[in-house]
């Protein structure tokens, strides 16, 4: 089983492409793989190549790791703004 990752403090650089970076800002959105797909211009599969090659570059072994490493390390643009979808619970839409 692996251990879990301390993420305050950086063990190594990382080294991400901008289509990467971009990937893992819309992750952190929110988006899903078919959203970013759309976003990004990329059919299913080059997304998830995308995707894994995203997580083998930040040493995560979850796109929700991935997230909370580059919220450590500073690399994302802004928070995330809440999004309610449409199976949302009620008390999460505007009233």
């Amino acid at each position: 089983m692996r251990e879990a990752q301390d993420h305050r403090a950086p063990s190594r650089p990382l080294y991400i492409t901008p289509s990467e970076r971009d990937a893992l800002q819309l992750l952190a959105d929110g988006s899903i793989g078919s959203e970013l797909s759309a976003i990004l211009g990329l059919d299913a599969r080059e997304a998830e190549s995308l995707l894994a090659d995203l997580l083998v570059a930040m040493g995560a072994a979850t796109q929700a790791e991935a997230i909370a490493i580059a919220r450590a390390r500073g690399l994302l643009k802004r928070e995330p703004i809440p999004i309610a979808h449409e199976d949302a619970p009620n008390a999460l839409l505007p009233s």
